[in-house]
């Protein structure tokens, strides 16, 4: 808080606009500044290079709807409202997310693409938590679609005549940004927090235009999600563009990430673009090519510019950082540490360790599977891997092997009970709540 304070009291008679480019299902190594070579991001890379580029920033989980929670409440894995991705699981009434902070320190707030922390009429519908607006997909299955014949409009529904029927005329994606767009020019008379959670370039892999890859000699499953990814930079391109136009360029904190890491995915030609580069695994897995995602911060004047940081954080870390931004009291008990004095100062925190679960969810029994659960925990330079309750514990010593090679748990039998007693202080059972349903189908 005081250091947010203080970052304010030098920056500018209001606090900084906020916006968070969340992509979905895109890997770490699928951005140039983060190695790519075949993928043109012009745009994400040039807010790289005006900003921070952090190596070691983690998502909240490995799939969507845990990793969006961990993001939203300030809450890691094991104390989240959602743990897993199960139709909509709502956050309940009572759970604080970064929106309901910010608008309750002045700030218009608009989410703009893929919620799934609950439906239309259910308790965790975003607009009951601290969004102003809320357009796109509620539900991350009708998310799966690029021509649905609707969206939402907060809990209203949005149709897309363009794709009745069976038309493609109306890509979804592009309808949401849009919106985003609109939200800036909109709100450029205030402090804004501009959520813009886009589809891109989760499958099912879909474009209207292949550019600018039409003669690679590729598939055309990679040529698709090459121009997915490149669109998604085209996006990013315009939100840069409309906050230099209306002035608001050093007025603005801009983060760019992804919910989780990339999959394999036979149909995208995964091997051509090593979309998580030389991290082991997958989305679903607790390795690093599941959960280390690219993460970039920019503030003129106040982050540094071409910097690049290796401090571990990850998406729990979000809440306080912006609520320090904004000058605002994240809730009590979250588990995010503020990251203020890094982005503005240089300074690293003090954290013991982060925290992740991979849950399975019962349909039959509307319950997580406890057998199932899998747990990793980082630690310094250490990460520790429970693939189900009961199994051995797997150790990796990220400073020399961030591939994840070698498991190196039986030479540290001390660092291995270490990690077994923070896994077992980190689980919460989950707390009861509506399951929510399937409901946008109807």
């Amino acid at each position: 808080m005081a250091a947010g304070a203080a970052v304010l009291g030098r920056a500018a008679t209001r606090p900084p606009n906020i916006v968070l480019v969340l992509l979905d299902d895109l890997g770490y190594g699928d951005f140039g500044c983060y190695g790519q070579e075949l993928i043109r991001t012009p745009n994400i890379d040039g807010v790289a290079a005006e900003g921070t580029r952090f190596t070691d920033c983690y998502a909240g989980g490995v799939v969507c709807a845990p990793s969006r929670s961990v993001l939203m409440s300030g809450l890691d894995g094991g104390h989240a409202a959602v743990r897993a991705n199960a139709g909509t699981i709502p956050i309940s009434a009572g759970d604080i997310t970064v929106a309901q902070v910010l608008k309750q320190a002045g700030y218009a707030t608009g989410g703009f693409g893929k919620w799934g922390l609950g439906d239309a009429g259910s308790a965790g519908a975003p607009t009951r938590h601290g969004f102003d607006q809320f357009f796109g997909y509620l539900h991350q299955v009708h998310a799966h679609s690029y021509y649905t014949d609707f969206l939402w409009d907060n809990e209203k529904k949005f149709p897309l005549p363009g794709n009745a029927n069976g038309g493609r005329e109306q890509y979804s994606a592009d309808v949401i940004a849009e919106r985003s767009f609109q939200f800036i020019a909109d709100n450029k008379n205030r402090p804004f927090f501009l959520y813009a959670c886009y589809t891109l370039p989760h499958a099912k892999f879909e474009v209207p235009s292949l550019a600018p890859y039409e003669g690679k000699p590729w598939t055309v499953g990679q040529k698709t999600y090459a121009a997915m990814v490149t669109r998604a930079d085209g996006y990013v391109g315009r939100i840069m563009e409309l906050l230099k136009k209306h002035g608001l360029d050093r007025d603005t904190a801009v983060f760019i990430s992804s919910d989780n890491g990339a999959h394999f995915g036979e149909e995208k030609g995964f091997d051509l673009f090593r979309s998580n580069g030389r991290l082991r695994g997958q989305k679903g897995q607790l390795y690093e090519g599941g959960i280390r995602v690219p993460m970039m911060a920019r503030w003129p004047g106040r982050i540094k510019a071409g910097a690049v940081s290796a401090y571990p954080w990850a998406f729990c870390d979000f809440m306080p950082t912006v609520a320090g931004l904004a000058g605002a009291r994240p809730p009590a008990g979250i588990d995010g540490v503020s990251m203020v004095p890094l982005l503005t100062a240089g300074r690293e925190p003090q954290r013991e360790f982060l925290y992740w679960e991979s849950n399975v969810y019962d349909a039959k029994t509307k319950s997580l599977r406890q057998e199932r659960l899998a747990q990793a925990v980082r630690r310094g330079p250490w990460k520790a891997i429970r693939q189900k309750l009961g199994a051995s514990l797997e150790l990796y010593s990220l400073e020399k092997d961030v591939s994840e090679t070698a498991d190196v748990a039986a030479q540290n039998p001390q660092v291995v009970a270490r990690m077994e007693a923070i896994m077992k202080s980190a689980h919460a059972e989950p707390r009861p709540h509506d399951t929510g349903s399937m409901d946008w189908v109807k």
